[in-house]
Formats: structure tokens, sequence, C-alpha cells
């Protein structure tokens, strides 16, 4: 099938053209208490992959919950960074355990793609109060950033439990998040670009994480 963009039918279509998901459900409906009866009568358009297809929000965190990996995601939002909903929607694609909000409460929920109703998602006043919660429960901070004195992610080994850390858009990881990071991580760059944004290097990130300690957890 075409992808976004590519022709189809003689029409240049893309993604807001056609219709995602599924329709309503042919009678008779499945049972069991993890179906939406509404979604079955009406279709489900939702962005969810098709295992999820018809179920309730409750059901598919439920089932989420029970292989959520072991990193969490943590972005420091003291300027209302419009990155964020990005790294959810990644930290969700990735099953991250949760996304750490530190900072600013408010974030720009658009690029989260509605993944924020199924990632579990926490706010932090201080990245002190981060580190406090990290350090409760046993997880090490490890900081992503371009500066000097970080080391190569490609050479670090990521803990199976850990808390990865991104820096503000522009200005990156604070002096505060720096002294509670057990080490900074580095992301090789080979263009003339001073940096790459927040949401590209989480999703840089999470997915070192996975290459590491994923195939010990298994696909869906």
């Amino acid at each position: 099938m075409p992808h976004a963009g590519e022709q189809y039918d003689d029409a240049f279509v893309t993604a807001d053209d056609r219709e995602i998901g599924v329709g309503p459900h042919p009678a008779p409906w499945p049972e069991g208490g993890h179906w939406d009866h509404e979604l079955l009568a009406a279709g489900d358009r939702r962005n969810v992959v098709d295992r999820y297809r018809y179920w309730t929000r409750e059901a598919i965190v439920a089932d989420l919950d029970t292989r959520r990996h072991g990193f969490h995601v943590a972005v420091e939002n003291w300027q209302h960074d419009f990155n964020i909903g990005s790294v959810v929607r990644t930290a969700n694609a990735f099953l991250a355990a949760q996304v750490h909000i530190v900072g600013r409460r408010r974030w720009n929920r658009r690029g989260a793609m509605v993944t924020d109703r199924y990632q579990h998602v926490r706010h932090h006043d201080s990245v002190a109060s981060l580190a406090a919660f990290a350090a409760a429960e046993g997880l090490p901070v490890i900081g992503v950033d371009n500066l000097p004195g970080a080391v190569p992610l490609e050479t670090y080994e990521l803990p199976e439990r850990c808390v990865l850390l991104f820096g503000q858009e522009g200005p990156g990881l604070t002096p505060e998040a720096w002294e509670h990071a057990s080490a900074v991580c580095s992301i090789a760059q080979f263009g003339s670009t001073r940096s790459i944004n927040a949401g590209a290097a989480a999703a840089i990130a999470m997915h070192s994480w996975v290459r590491t300690h994923g195939a010990a957890v298994g696909r869906p």
C-alpha cells in the first residue's frame, strides 16, 4: 500500500486524507470486559495498533503495564518545550515505564498524538524532586547532551533500569541536571548543525536502550 504522499488510484493523498482504523464491528460482538461497546458499535479510529482495536482505554493501559520496560524518560520544561509531545509519543512507542516532566506542568500535547492517554506521565517541580524519585526507586539518572565531558552514547551501555534525562531545547541540560546525573551521554553528529532537537535525541536514546535490553524483554 502506498505511504502518505505517494500516488494512490491516480490521486495524491496524505495521511489526513485517509480514514484510519476500523468501522463498526460486525455482529456478533466479541465477549469480555476489555471491549468498549461504543467503539464496537461506531468503529475505532484511534491511533492504536490493531491488537487494541475496540479495547477500552483502561484495558489498553492495564495490558501495557504488564510489559513496560525498565527505563523512564524525563524532560526539563522551563520554557514550554514544544518537543515534549514528540517525546511522549516515542516513549509510548518504546513502552517506557513513565515520562517525567520537570519544571513547568503545562506542555503542548499536540505532538503526543493522544498517546499520553496510554503513557504514565508524572510531573516534578524541580530536578531535585526527580532525583529523589529516582533514588527511591534505585534508578540511575543518565543525562543526554552534547557538551564537553559527555561520554559517547554509542559506546555506553545503558542500565536496564534508569532514567534518561533530556534538557530544554536550545540550552540543553541545566547545571542542576548535570549535578544529579550519574553519567551524561552525547549523540554522535557528523554534519554542520550544532545540535538535534530534544525529540530526535530522545528517540535515539530510547532506541539505544531497546537495542541493548529489548531482546531480553521480547516483542508483544
